[in-house]
């Protein structure tokens, strides 16, 4: 009785009551948990030399990532994990304009911690790799494990029709998943078909650019390795 009594109490004074900041919350998980995964997938296939991952195992973790982060974070904050997503909710007035900003830099800082985290995890991998030597090109580069870069035959104009057309495929299919007037998908699934969805657009148009698809994604480690060296 008295423990239960204690930790009620405890319940009450650690309680996040304000919305937004739950919400907040929610997103930086959920986007650590997909970045961590995500990341980590690369870092290993990347530093084993592809003993332990190749492509497919990198873009399968990614997509499975994606359905561990709507579950993590579905239910509070909408799980947008992505400030593209945040950006067509607004525009389809389902998201208030006023969280877009919040939401993209939350989103950002978790991106950014995760790769943090995936580079503490994976720091004596990397020195073995590199020789502790930490570069962004050349055949021992380790950048791209954090961000994507585009291939060395991309000019702008494919990189940006790359990013477009897979953006909007993305977007345009998660918003039909979630569409109840649509073949519905029952909501406790809708994470994993989703994830489904986002290993076909790897699957397919993963060689221009690695598929970001998602600024935070991208941005938020990308100032880690800055800041990393």
């Amino acid at each position: 009785m008295v423990y239960n009594q204690l930790m009620a109490k405890l319940k009450s004074r650690i309680q996040i009551r304000n919305l937004l900041a739950r919400q907040c919350l929610a997103e930086f998980l959920g986007e650590f948990v997909l970045m961590f995964f995500t990341l980590g997938a690369v870092a290993q296939s990347v530093t084993s030399k592809g003993a332990k991952g190749d492509f497919f195992t990198m873009f399968l973790a990614g997509a499975l990532a994606v359905v561990a982060a709507i579950y993590v974070g579905g239910i509070v904050s909408g799980a947008h994990l992505n400030p593209a997503f945040s950006l067509t909710m607004c525009l389809l007035g389902r998201f208030p304009w006023v969280k877009l900003p919040i939401y993209a830099l939350v989103q950002t800082f978790a991106a950014f911690c995760a790769a943090a985290a995936t580079y503490v995890l994976y720091y004596d991998a990397l020195q073995s790799y590199t020789g502790g030597n930490l570069t962004v090109t050349g055949p021992k580069e380790t950048a791209s494990i954090f961000a994507t870069y585009p291939a060395a035959y991309l000019t702008l104009r494919g990189g940006f029709v790359d990013q477009v057309l897979g953006t909007c495929v993305l977007i345009v299919g998660a918003l039909a998943i979630m569409d109840s007037r649509n073949k519905k998908v029952p909501e406790s699934l809708q994470p994993v078909v989703i994830g489904l969805l986002i290993l076909t657009v790897e699957l397919s148009m993963g060689s221009n650019c690695g598929v970001p698809l998602n600024p935070a994604r991208d941005l938020g480690p990308r100032l880690f390795t800055y800041i990393a060296g």
